[in-house]
């Protein structure tokens, strides 16, 4: 069956896959986007520019553009699988179809420890930002703030926070444009390097495999946003094309604004080796523009981290216990839907609590050890599930195209991931693998031993 042929998606929604249409459909292709693009946040690079610069001999651009073309790998498999199988769940649905319903289980739960753990990290970024910009300020009310603030929105659902998307994306557009309009303005009149300089992009004898190693860790937290798209399946309007083609159309998107912003930084502050590593941005806007950017960039984070990425992190975790909950994997509770708003209302506020609480026990430092292992390994199994799906269980190899997008990138998504896993520190293997135990033990219960599948799959051929 070729992937041109919609077959099972053509025509019937949700229900050809064992499940019934509960959520709102309301987003278009254009939502879809603005989705995607908020997760990964158009300011991102802003928080983490000065540990980037350092870790890369001040090649920051470089590092986007090398992390956006190994990532994309795995961003073209999650379009296949979008494509084929658009339902709510992300990968733990297409790793459920694609390989089987246990070992979707698996990638699922791996997920998990990505998804629960990002609105925490947010959360500490957010109040760690709060607290410089209000000086004594309580630290734990930043917190509270936001995460009230975002479960209301994220209950009213789509219709309410497709509104408040777009609000904050020209927020963040026009803070970026003044940053980037303002920095190379200070460049051309003589500030920083003085001049348009090609030693951000590539600085010979700095790039070997460990530089491309850290570029796609780098890469895997800065674009998570994409595979989030994939959880508003069953929200989006013909989802069989509009996910697929939205997380294109962002990701390219992204790799460009970052690279841009980057650049510009670099510029205007070429020593990267004195950089405050928490504070290099604000500082570059400092240099180019005072005290009046810096603070403009500041409260654009803030709001941008705290609410867009936050707002939109909420909704695909909640998502993702909503489709683990209905097939019984997860507590029936997560699936259970608001009669008004016709939104996972129960997720929506346990991730809020769950993440706000994270926030409170862990460090910066341990949340994003967290979040990376979960990521990257359940991408390896998804990799791995357009390969046993596409080609070899549908057959298809008649073509150079079809082994291109079936075999070779697939296996080559998997062969990238597998190596930045080989740059994580004890910790990390520790606590992933730790984790990754638990939900064999789990998925074990909840299948009586891996004999049971849920009843989606007991009238389906997988």
């Amino acid at each position: 069956m070729s992937d041109n042929n919609k077959g099972p998606t053509s025509s019937g929604g949700v229900e050809q896959f064992g499940y019934k249409q509960e959520l709102k459909r309301s987003m278009t292709l254009k939502d879809v986007v603005l989705y995607g693009i908020l997760y990964m946040v158009v300011v991102a690079p802003m928080s983490i520019f000065g540990i980037v610069q350092k870790s890369s001999n001040g090649m920051t651009p470089l590092v986007y553009i090398v992390g956006g073309i190994c990532i994309s790998f795995t961003a073209m498999s999650y379009m296949r699988m979008s494509n084929k199988f658009p339902i709510a769940g992300s990968v733990y649905a297409y790793v459920q179809r694609g390989i089987n319903p246990h070992v979707g289980f698996i990638a699922g739960w791996l997920i998990l420890l990505d998804y629960l753990f990002i609105p925490a990290l947010i959360y500490v970024v957010v109040a760690n930002w709060g607290v410089a910009l209000v000086p004594n300020s309580p630290w734990f009310v930043w917190i509270l703030v936001f995460m009230l603030f975002n479960t209301f929105v994220n209950i009213r659902g789509i219709n309410m926070t497709k509104g408040l998307d777009w609000v904050l994306f020209i927020v963040e557009c026009v803070a970026l444009v003044a940053f980037l309009v303002i920095g190379l303005s200070f460049v051309f009149r003589g500030g920083g390097t003085g001049h348009l300089s090609l030693d951000p992009i590539y600085q010979a004898g700095h790039v070997n495999l460990s530089f491309i190693a850290s570029a796609c860790s780098v890469a895997c937290l800065s674009f998570l946003g994409f595979d989030g798209m994939s959880t508003m399946a069953e929200e989006t309007i013909e989802p069989e094309k509009n996910i697929g083609k939205g997380i294109l159309i962002a990701l390219i998107f992204m790799v460009g604004v970052f690279v841009l912003q980057t650049y510009v930084a670099s510029l205007v502050d070429p020593n990267w080796q004195n950089m405050d590593e928490n504070l290099a941005f604000f500082n570059c806007a400092y240099l180019a523009g005072g005290k009046g950017l810096q603070y403009l960039l500041l409260i654009v984070n803030i709001i941008a981290s705290g609410i867009a990425n936050n707002l939109t992190a909420q909704a695909a975790t909640s998502r993702m216990l909503y489709g683990m909950g209905r097939d019984g994997m997860m507590p029936k509770f997560f699936a259970k839907i608001h009669p008004k708003y016709q939104t996972p209302y129960l997720g929506i506020i346990f991730v809020g609590i769950f993440a706000s609480g994270i926030a409170c026990l862990l460090t910066l430092d341990q949340l994003s050890r967290l979040v990376n292992f979960g990521a990257l390994s359940s991408f390896v199994l998804l990799n791995i599930a357009v390969f046993v799906y596409f080609f070899v269980r549908e057959k298809q190899r008649n073509g150079f195209g079809s082994i291109m997008k079936y075999c070779i990138c697939p296996w080559l998504g998997v062969l990238i991931l597998l190596y930045v896993f080989t740059g994580f520190d004890k910790i990390t293997y520790i606590v992933g693998f730790s984790w990754l135990i638990i939900g064999i033990i789990v998925g074990a219960v909840k299948s009586k031993g891996y004999k049971e599948v849920p009843d989606a799959f007991k009238h389906l051929e997988v």
